[in-house]
Parts: C-alpha cells; structure tokens; sequence
C-alpha cells in the first residue's frame, strides 16, 4: 500500500495505530509549521532591526568619514577663522569711534565745502545700535557740478579714518529740473546737479557700549503663570 493510500484510510480516532511513514511525515509537518511560526515572530523582527541597524550603521560611517576630515583640516580652519577674525577687528579699528564721529561729520561736510558743494541741508541724526557697531544717519541736499561731486568723493576717501557712506532714498537730478537724458546717462560736466536724500555713515562700539547694548537686548525672564500681583500692603 502506497503513502497516499495510507493517507486516505487514516483512522483519526486511533492515532497510534497509524503508519510509521504517516507519523513521521506529521511529526516533520508540525516541527516545519513551528519553524515557520518562530520565523515569522522572531526571526522577521530581527531581520528587520538588522536591516535599521546596517542603515545606521551606514550613516554613521559616512558621519565618521565627515568628521575626520574635518579633524584633519581643524588646525587649517582655526588659522583661517582665525585670520579672517584678525581682518575684521583691522577693518572695525579703521572705523571712526565714538569720540570722533563728531569730527567725522565735520570733515565729511567741510570736503563738501572744499570741493565747491553747497550744503543747503546737512543734518545728522541719532545713532542706531547695530550691535558690534552703530550707523549715524544724515540727511542732506548738496547742490554741485558733476565734476564738484566727483572730488567731494574723493577727499572723503582721503579722509584718515575709513568712511563707509552708503545711500538710501538719495536721487541726483538737474538743478533745473528738466528731465534727465535717460537711465545711465552722464550729466553735463558743467551742469549743475542737486543731490537729495539720506546717506549713513558708521563707526565701531567699545566694549563697554556693546556690554550694555547686549544687556539691554537680552531676553527678559518670563514671570510665572498665574502669579498674582500683591495686593496693597503686602509684603
């Protein structure tokens, strides 16, 4: 008799008295059905936390191979960052200080003078914090020739002290007028031009000044929630 003769003619109610091959063939079904479900419950798990785990394995790898390289050029960045931090203090120590903006503005007015400018508005105005260094605003109408406004330039950049002007709102227009001769075209060298507007010029904070400007700047604790204020004679 075949295994599948066996198979067909079991008795369910007599298991003992099945074929060996029957038995055996059971007995591997449910070890491969027990296999199979510790698989699927264990196994599958770790196989997944595996895979995570060479993921990050992986980007930690790559993060290392970043982050040596920048171990190996640290000492090259700290002379550059360094440097660069050496320029910018030069560069702020060039700037005009407290004590001198006075004299600064002076200066920047008389080269007007010299240069043949007419200051029909010269005006400085209160000083803004920027933080490491303040901005002084100044509100003028200069009144000149191309040529006047050209060496009023250049006795600015004369000047000891580094002066950064930079303009804001400020037009150049015919003192007449009459409309310009198209965006980019040069005046007249004789002409005469009105320059209008408000320029800023700059000057670097002492230590003591930004102290007190990041004091002042500071975020302010927060009270507690809820907290009443004491009533009247209380202490």
């Amino acid at each position: 008799m075949s295994f599948f003769d066996d198979l067909r003619n079991l008795d369910r109610n007599n298991v003992g008295g099945w074929p060996k091959s029957i038995k055996v063939f059971f007995a591997l079904l449910i070890v491969a059905v027990i296999l199979f479900m510790g698989w699927w419950f264990q196994i599958s798990v770790q196989q997944e936390e595996l895979e995570r785990a060479e993921s990050k394995e992986k980007e930690l790898k790559a993060d290392f191979v970043k982050k040596q390289a920048q171990v190996v050029n640290l000492e090259a960045y700290q002379k550059q960052l360094k440097d660069m931090t050496d320029e910018l203090q030069q560069m702020i120590n060039q700037l005009p200080g407290k004590t001198e903006m006075p004299k600064l503005i002076n200066e920047i007015s008389n080269a007007a003078l010299g240069a043949g400018i007419t200051n029909e508005l010269f005006q400085p105005g209160a000083e803004v914090m920027k933080g490491f260094y303040a901005e002084k605003p100044i509100q003028l109408r200069m009144v000149g020739t191309y040529h006047e406004f050209g060496a009023f330039i250049s006795k600015v950049a004369s000047l000891p002290r580094v002066v950064i002007l930079t303009m804001h709102d400020v037009s150049l227009r015919p003192s007449d007028g009459g409309p310009s001769k198209g965006k980019g075209a040069t005046p007249a060298a004789g002409g005469t031009l009105t320059l209008e507007g408000t320029v800023k010029t700059y000057r670097y904070m002492d230590n003591d000044e930004i102290a007190e400007y990041e004091e002042a700047n500071a975020p302010k604790p927060k009270g507690r929630r809820g907290a009443k204020p004491a009533a009247k004679g209380e202490k």
